[in-house]
């Protein structure tokens, strides 16, 4: 029987020879916009090779990957076909069921940068200063590695082991049996929270948006411990609302989010006095103190507290790249098991791909050099910044001046609409975070983040110009 004739296949390529992935990606297009219908037949490997000017197995590779998209099929003798969609046609409804009554979103949209819109209040670093290319190729050689079947539900194991030894060196006595790897810091906080048998949370005031929506979600109390960061933490306030016996303090004591304030040595021995004295286990949250330039590392509650404090750090997401989600919370043993059994519990596991990249990351030492030439950077726009705040804010706004961290925190007058200055940026082409959300009660604080670890000098000057004069016009 003689074969019906095969179809003539154009390879988009560029000037380059074509690879196996051109021809994928061609037939692909080609079969999704219909010029290659069910039942084609595609040019045999050698009218490719010759056609192309490529090899034999490239040829081959092309189509037995094909095969394995379940796009064609490969017919002994005959050749490849492509093959109809695959299409199941849904039965009527028997029934009609309720839809499930959900709970109004406790978020608004992610906030995503937008084309043209100057991100002024993310928390993010800029894309440009994460090291991708080095990233992928500790990804490469990982894939290259046999994958195991199996998954450790408190994280992979020479990751545990890296992290472990890199708190050692910085003074902070951790075993890798003592960490728990999650998806970023959220699903750390997210585990913890669950984990309380008393339902009740101090947190700083403003605190960190998220950790609020989530433990408020969780039905948890929220007790506000008031936060000023051009005066710091008045203790004998805090006392009293610690004296509310709640389960945990969860607190940020290095560059707090959102206002950049750190704790003063003064302020972490009686924050860890207070909660020895009220019986509140204290929950920490290093988000950002890989970012001091001089290479020290300020003191934290963790570190003069001992064990019994559970730290949470999320280095990984926000100093590698945010998309890989990887944190940690680190927990006196005996905490562990409930910990892990908690994060069973909302994903079985976590993904080995990425834990196994970020873990061959630390062990070629490559994060180190990452942190010097970031912590660089970063030290040169913190400096464009504050230049750029003291030339162009108008009086009555002042800011704080945090030394490390990604961003750091301005306050505007009273006399200044906040929803007036917001949509005037906005229509400018300006978005800020409207920090409302982060009060336990009502707002002291009258700002937002100035986001300089995102944004390069000259589109933070631009942003920062358009901003004064919205102030002085608004203010009039």
């Amino acid at each position: 029987m003689s074969r019906p004739p095969y179809i003539g296949l154009h390879v988009a390529s560029g000037e380059r020879r074509a690879t196996a992935a051109d021809i994928v990606a061609s037939v692909q297009r080609e079969i999704a916009g219909g010029g290659l219908p069910a039942g084609s037949r595609l040019p045999p490997v050698r009218a490719l090779e010759k056609q192309l000017g490529l090899s034999k197995n490239t040829a081959q590779a092309a189509y037995d990957e094909l095969v394995a998209r379940g796009l064609v099929e490969a017919r002994e003798r005959e050749g490849v076909f492509v093959l109809a969609a695959a299409r199941t046609d849904a039965p009527p409804p028997i029934a009609a069921p309720p839809l499930a009554a959900f709970v109004s979103p406790p978020l608004g949209p992610q906030e995503v940068p937008v084309r043209g819109m100057t991100m002024l209040s993310t928390v993010f670093i800029d894309p440009e200063l994460l090291p991708t290319e080095r990233i992928a190729e500790c990804a490469r050689s990982v894939l290259r590695e046999r994958m195991p079947s199996l998954y450790d539900a408190q994280g992979y194991r020479p990751l545990r082991e890296a992290i472990a030894r890199r708190l050692t060196a910085r003074g902070l006595e951790v075993e890798p049996d003592e960490i728990v790897v999650t998806t970023g810091s959220q699903q750390s906080l997210d585990i913890v929270a669950r984990s309380l048998t008393t339902r009740r949370i101090a947190v700083e005031s403003p605190v960190y948006g998220y950790a609020k929506l989530l433990f408020e979600s969780l039905g948890h109390e929220l007790i506000g411990l008031h936060l000023d960061p051009f005066h710091g933490i008045d203790l004998e306030r805090w006392d009293r609302a610690l004296a509310r016996r709640p389960a945990l303090a969860y607190l940020i004591s290095s560059f707090q989010n959102p206002t950049g304030y750190s704790y003063t040595s003064a302020e972490l021995r009686g924050v860890l006095e207070l909660a020895e004295r009220h019986g509140v286990a204290i929950l920490e949250d290093d988000w950002g103190s890989d970012m001091l330039s001089d290479g020290e590392y300020r003191p934290m509650l963790r570190m003069l507290g001992g064990r019994r404090v559970l730290y949470v750090n999320n280095s990984f997401t926000k100093k590698l790249l945010p998309s890989l989600r990887v944190g940690f919370v680190a927990a006196a043993p005996e905490l562990v098991p409930t910990l892990v059994a908690m994060k069973r519990l909302s994903t079985l596991g976590n993904a080995w791909l990425t834990e196994a990249v970020v873990a061959e990351f630390l062990d070629r030492g490559y994060y180190d050099t990452h942190l010097q030439a970031l912590q660089r950077a970063l030290d040169v726009r913190y400096a464009a910044c504050l230049t750029a705040l003291d030339e162009l804010m108008p009086d009555g706004v002042r800011w704080t001046r945090p030394g490390g961290g990604p961003t750091l925190w301005l306050e505007l007058p009273r006399s200044v609409d906040y929803a007036a200055i917001e949509t005037h940026l906005a229509r400018r082409g300006v978005h800020v975070s409207n920090a409302s959300a982060a009060y336990v009660g009502e707002p002291h604080l009258h700002g937002f983040r100035i986001a300089y670890a995102y944004l390069p000098e000259d589109q933070m000057r631009a942003a920062l110009t358009i901003l004064g004069d919205g102030l002085r016009t608004l203010g009039r």
